[in-house]
Formats: C-alpha cells, sequence, structure tokens
C-alpha cells in the first residue's frame, strides 16, 4: 500500500509538469492573461495578480487531500493531492525564490539542469506580451536552453 501511495504522489507530480506548461500556455497567456500580464512586466511590489494563480490551484489539492481522507474508497485522491501539492511547493522555490528572487537568499546555480531550466524561464520572460512566449515549462527544458546553445543562436 506505501508503495501504491508514493507511486500516486511521485507519477502525480511528474503529470503536473504536464498541467502546467498546458495552463501556462493557454490559460495564463490565454483567457486568463489579465491576471498574468503582472508577471511579465516590471514592477516594485511584493505580490502580483498573477499570484491569484497559487490561490486557485491549491484548491485541487485541497479538494482531493480532503476528499481521500473524508471518504475511504476514495483514498488514492490524497496521494495525488500529495503530488499536486509537492509540484506547487517545487514550482515555488524554483520559480518564485531562485529565479526571480522574490525571496532574498545568497544562491548560484552550479547545476547544468537547473541552469538550463532557468535559462529557458529566463527565455520565456523577453515576452512582455500575451503572444510570442516560448518555454512554457517549469521543471523541465529542453536542451536548446542551455547556455551555450543560446550564445550560438544568436551569433548565427
Amino acid at each position: 500500500m506505501v508503495a501504491i501511495y508514493i507511486f500516486l504522489i511521485v507519477g502525480t507530480f511528474l503529470l503536473m509538469e504536464g498541467a502546467a506548461w498546458f495552463t501556462h500556455k493557454y490559460i495564463m497567456h490565454g483567457i486568463l492573461w489579465t491576471w498574468h500580464r503582472s508577471h511579465h512586466t516590471h514592477h516594485h511590489h511584493t505580490l502580483e495578480r498573477n499570484d491569484l494563480f497559487a490561490l486557485v490551484f491549491s484548491i485541487p489539492a485541497i479538494i482531493t487531500i480532503v476528499i481521500g481522507f473524508e471518504i475511504a474508497p476514495l483514498w488514492f485522491l490524497a496521494p495525488i493531492g500529495f503530488g499536486i501539492t509537492a509540484y506547487g511547493i517545487f514550482y515555488f522555490v524554483f520559480h518564485d525564490v531562485i529565479v526571480h528572487r522574490r525571496i532574498k537568499i545568497n544562491f548560484k546555480a552550479n547545476n547544468s539542469y537547473l541552469k538550463r531550466i532557468m535559462n529557458a524561464h529566463y527565455v520565456h520572460h523577453k515576452v512582455h506580451t500575451k503572444e510570442g512566449a516560448e518555454a512554457f515549462g517549469f521543471l523541465y527544458a529542453p536542451k536548446k536552453y542551455k547556455k551555450e546553445d543560446l550564445l550560438k543562436k544568436v551569433k548565427h
């Protein structure tokens, strides 16, 4: 039973990258651009309208965890909710703390994977409009976002 629980948490966590990519590309850069635009503009505020997404995205996690604990036949929803929550925590640490430095910490990325996903996010933020952006993932970025590869593209 523990193995199934762990499998559901890890599996949900991994599937969340696809859900986040889809949501970022088609909802944040789509119908709810009015919220997300605040994240693509320079400002000096602690919070931005885009932060409302964290509240909205926490709702499925809370609901699945509560239902999973309260309704025995639906126990599998609890680990799914924990997987969603784990993804949200990783997203917050990567996006808000490491990339955008909304919480000031002394951190330098030395890992090639971390550098690549950070580069992809910086490429995403070069576009300040609803259309034309690329790199919508958060915890995965293709190898084309290696800094060396990006520099080669700029030179050609």
